[in-house]
This record gives C-alpha cells, structure tokens and sequence, in this order.
C-alpha cells in the first residue's frame, strides 16, 4: 500500500505571550499534529482551548514560541518572513468567521485578489475568479459588493478567494460559526465538495460536534493539549 504524505507535521509546539512579563500566557502546551494530504480534519474544543492560536500556526499568521513545524516539507520554523508570504499565498486558502472580504470591491474582484499578488495575468485572473465562483454557485452574484450578500453569500465568496492560487491545503476557522443552520450546511456541502473533487486537505475549526463528525478526523483540544484524536464518519459524505 502506498504510504501516504505528510503534508502538516507539528511537533511539541508551545506558544507564549507576553514573554518574561508577570502576566506571561502559555496557550499551547506541546501540540504534536500530523495531517496528510488529502485528509479533511476537524479541531474541536472550547473557547479557550487554543484552537484559533493553533490555526494561526497552521497558517504561519504566526510562529511558535518553540517546537518543530514542516508544511509540506519545509521547515517553517527556519522560514524567512518572505519565505512565509509566498507559501501563505500559494499552498494555503483561508477561510474565516468573518469573511474577510475587502467591502467596495465586488465578489469577482475579492476572488481575483490572491491571484493579483501570484503576479497571474488579467484575463486568467478573472477567468479563473468567475469559475469559480460558478463552483460556490455565487455565478449571480460576481458584480454585487459585500455589503449587497448575505452571511451565506459572503462566505461562499470567501471560499471561492481561498481557492484562487488552487491551494494544497485550505485551512477553516470557524466557516459557519455566524450561519443559519441551513445556510451553514450550504457551506459545509462546499467543504465535501472540494475535499472530494479535488483531493484538497482541509482543517476545519469549529465548536460544532456535528460538523465535526463528518470529517475524516476529529482532533479535541483542551487547554492548549490535544486530548483526543478519533475517527469521524467522513467517508458517508
């Protein structure tokens, strides 16, 4: 059997704040994490728990205070800030609670943004934006500024953005955590839909045992640990 790839590798990371104050915070206690490629993977715990400042990592938005991390095989512990940008451009899509959009520029425009700073040409740029936002089935709506959507729209916006440079990896803080339910499932069927189709690694955070349920893997934090890593039922979706 073919052994998979290892595309997220964080070992024994910690993370401090406020560092030789009386008030210094430790928020990560030790995180070991290995996430392969093509999995789609839930973390799940309280507020609090250290799942935001994990993502962050992730993400490279920021650094461990010590411990090894590797994305896809390079060493972002060693990584220079410049280094970082790029990878954050081109390997990872971000999606957020708060969309993120830029609020005078329309959908077609917020999708092609990424894809300005790969240097991609203009025609390209907007064939590519318009695809896929016919994906997230937003093909109505590319002209409509942020403020025309509404909650679901946006973040449908959001996830055709993080797709724009086709990432490995799309990293989900919280995506449907100021959704409707309904609306919040459009999402989530989104999610399924590009982990399926395209084989892309997803990290999922979100306070929802349910939604984390449909994944490949559920990942519980408590207190800066991971407790608990357990299957999900990801193969019924």
């Amino acid at each position: 059997m073919e052994e998979r790839k290892k595309i997220i590798d964080l070992q024994d990371i910690i993370k401090k704040f406020y560092i030789g104050t009386p008030n210094e915070l430790t928020v990560l206690h030790g995180i070991d994490l290995e996430v392969y490629e093509g999995e789609f993977v839930a973390v799940v715990g309280a507020s609090g728990s250290g799942k935001s400042t994990l993502m962050n990592i992730i993400g490279s938005l920021d650094r461990p205070t010590s411990g090894k991390y590797e994305l896809d095989g390079v060493d972002m512990i060693k990584a220079k800030d410049s280094e970082l940008s790029g990878i954050r451009n081109q390997k990872i899509g971000f999606v957020f609670q708060t969309y993120n959009l830029i609020a005078k520029t329309n959908a077609l425009k917020n999708v092609e943004m990424p894809m300005l700073y790969a240097g991609v040409h203009g025609k390209k740029r907007t064939e590519r934006a318009k695809e896929l936002l016919t994906l997230v089935g937003m093909e109505d709506r590319m002209k409509h500024l942020p403020e025309e959507l509404s909650g679901g729209q946006k973040q449908r916006v959001a996830i055709a953005r993080a797709m724009a440079n086709n990432p490995a990896i799309i990293l989900a803080d919280e995506p449907t955590g100021a959704l409707d339910s309904s609306t919040g499932r459009l999402v989530m069927d989104i999610f399924h839909k590009l982990h399926r189709e395209q084989g892309k690694t997803i990290v999922l955070i979100t306070h929802s045992p349910e939604l984390a349920e449909e994944t490949d893997r559920v990942i519980t934090l408590r207190d800066g640990l991971v407790t608990s890593i357990r299957r999900g039922k990801g193969g019924a979706y």
